[in-house]
């Protein structure tokens, strides 16, 4: 399919690896002008329960997840409203659908960038486009950090915890970079003109909820 990106110019935050970096480079392979920028999230991503954390960590999670991308938004939209419109992709988190435990911070910050996400869609149609993508487990450095501090608390060999976290996946494996950043290149394209305001899963199935 002929996603019409040829000559388009896109941002992508957090593309240094990963899952940013596989959306970059799908767009890139369909010819779109790509220009990408990375924060590290690791000291939030790594946190712990919710109420363990004082004023000024809530605010540091608010900086690193919310304000960021409120920040990057408020800066593009302009140039994209002069350009005639656009699209803007959230990457955000299952928690946004089904919270996780001991990621307190991550979770209820990513849950108002799903918020924003939503509103912008609104308030920018129908000139720019806002969608927001959710991964699963998808086999980047991350999930792989993932596996082996979850075999360290569970006192296993890494394959074993990876095993049992792909037991709970209905397609019996972890998703491909590829196949998330290909999803990402065709919500950010005219092949997607009708679509805004959506969440698209990547997950093979792995989230349960219904909406």
């Amino acid at each position: 399919m002929d996603l019409q990106l040829k000559g388009k110019v896109a941002l992508v935050a957090g593309a240094s690896k990963g899952l940013g970096f596989a959306v970059a480079q799908a767009l890139a392979r369909e010819g779109a002008i790509v220009s990408i920028s990375s924060r590290d999230e690791a000291s939030i991503t790594a946190a712990g329960a919710a109420v363990s954390f004082d004023d000024a960590a809530w605010q540091d999670a608010a900086d690193l997840l919310l304000f960021s991308a409120l920040r990057m938004v408020r800066a593009a939209v302009p140039s994209m409203q002069s350009r005639g419109g656009g699209a803007i992709l959230f990457s955000t988190s299952s928690s946004v659908k089904e919270p996780v435990t001991n990621l307190g911070l991550s979770t209820v910050l990513r849950a108002s960038v799903s918020a924003l996400a939503k509103t912008l869609a609104l308030e920018l149609a129908p000139r720019i486009r806002v969608n927001q993508i959710i991964p699963g487990r998808i086999d980047t450095d991350r999930v792989r950090h993932l596996d082996e501090g979850n075999a360290k608390r569970l006192g296993i060999p890494v394959e074993e915890a990876k095993a049992k976290a792909i037991a709970t996946i209905p397609f019996g494996r972890y998703g491909e970079i590829d196949e998330f950043g290909r999803v990402g290149a065709f919500l950010l394209s005219n092949a997607a003109s009708y679509v805004t305001g959506a969440t698209v899963q990547v997950d093979g199935g792995l989230i349960r909820s219904v909406l």
